[in-house]
C-alpha cells in the first residue's frame, strides 16, 4: 500500500517512536497499519493535515505491542504480560465485585485476547482490533465490561430446571406478565437505536439502569469520573430518544404523532428496553432514573 508522499517523513518518525522494528514490524508494514485505522475513521478525501493529526494522536507504542501480541510474538507477549495481567485482574474485580468471578473473568478475557480460538484454521486474538485512538488499558477495561455483560446474558439463558427447582422457583407464584401496548414501531425504532449502541455504551446502561449501580461505582468499573458517567447517561438517554423519534418520522409517523407515541407508552416502553439492554433481565428500571428518555427536552 503506497503512502501519501507528503506523509513519508512522518511515518517514518512514528515508525522510530513505537519499537515495532523490536518485534519485527517492519516500517511498510507499520504504515500500512496506520493506513488501515485511518480508512476507518477518516473520510476518503482526507487531507494530508487531517491525516497528519490523526496520526500523531493515535498511541502507536500500545498499538504496536497490541498488534505485536496478536501475531504471537513472544517478547511482545512478555511485555504485556508484565504491564497488563495485574490490572485486567484488577479491572475484572471492579466490574464483578467478588474475587472468584473476578478471577474468572480475567482468565476468560486473557484468552481471548492470547487467541485460544481459531477461524479458518488461524489463531484469533482480540487485540487485533486494538486501533491506538484511546489507551489501551482503557480498551481492556471496555473489553472486560463487554464480556462481563455477555456472560451475564449466557448465564440466565443456561440455569438449569434442576437449579430452579432446588432454589424452590417452580413453587413461587407467578406474577403476571405485563401487557404491553407499546407500538411495534417504537418497539423496533427503540431496538434499532440500543443495537448501534457501543459496547461500552450499552454495559453503562445497563449497569444503571438494570444493575441499579451508582455513578461512582460504573465510574470506579471504567476508572473515570463519577461526573463523566453522569454527562454520558444524560446524553446517551437524550440520544436514544431523539434516534427513537427521528426512525419513527422516517416510517411514516408524523413529529406530532411520534412524539405522542413515545410519551404515552413510557411505562411499557422501559419494559421493552430493559429486555433489549439485557435479554429479559428481572430488574426494573428504578422509577426515578428512567423517565428521562422520554420527557420533553431538546431537540
Amino acid at each position: 500500500m503506497a503512502l501519501n508522499t507528503g506523509l513519508d517523513q512522518f511515518v517514518v518518525e512514528l515508525y522510530g517512536t513505537s519499537r515495532g522494528q523490536e518485534f519485527g514490524l517492519s516500517c511498510q508494514q507499520f504504515a500500512g497499519m496506520l493506513q488501515e485505522i485511518a480508512g476507518k475513521y477518516l473520510p476518503s478525501q482526507a487531507a494530508p493535515p487531517e491525516i497528519h493529526g490523526f496520526y500523531a494522536n493515535l498511541r502507536v507504542q500500545e498499538l504496536v505491542l497490541a498488534r505485536a501480541c496478536a501475531a504471537g510474538h513472544e517478547k511482545a507477549w512478555e511485555i504485556f504480560m508484565g504491564r497488563y495481567r495485574q490490572k485486567l485482574y484488577e479491572i475484572a474485580g471492579y466490574v464483578t465485585k467478588d474475587a472468584s468471578a473476578a478471577r474468572e473473568l480475567a482468565d476468560s478475557t486473557y484468552a481471548d485476547l492470547f487467541g485460544m480460538t481459531a477461524r479458518e484454521g488461524e489463531r484469533v486474538s482480540k487485540l487485533a482490533s486494538y486501533t491506538g485512538r484511546g489507551s489501551l488499558e482503557g480498551w481492556l477495561r471496555t473489553v472486560i465490561a463487554q464480556e462481563h455483560v455477555n456472560r451475564y446474558r449466557r448465564q440466565r439463558r443456561l440455569v438449569s430446571l434442576e437449579e430452579e427447582t432446588e432454589d424452590g422457583v417452580q413453587f413461587a407464584t407467578a406474577e403476571p406478565e405485563p401487557v404491553s401496548n407499546v407500538d411495534p414501531r417504537v418497539e423496533a425504532a427503540t431496538d434499532e437505536a440500543l443495537a448501534g449502541l457501543a459496547p461500552e455504551d450499552r454495559f453503562i446502561l445497563a449497569s444503571y439502569f438494570l444493575d441499579d449501580r451508582t455513578l461512582a461505582e460504573i465510574a470506579r468499573s471504567l476508572d473515570v469520573h463519577e461526573s463523566t458517567i453522569s454527562r454520558r447517561v444524560g446524553k446517551l438517554t437524550k440520544s436514544l430518544r431523539k434516534q427513537v423519534l427521528a426512525t419513527l418520522v422516517k416510517r411514516g409517523l408524523s413529529r406530532r404523532q411520534a412524539t405522542e407515541a413515545v410519551e404515552v407508552d413510557v411505562r411499557d416502553l422501559r419494559l421493552h428496553v430493559r429486555d433489549s439492554l439485557q435479554d429479559g433481565a428481572s430488574q426494573a428500571f428504578p422509577k426515578k432514573k428512567v423517565e428521562a428518555p422520554a420527557s420533553e427536552g431538546s431537540d
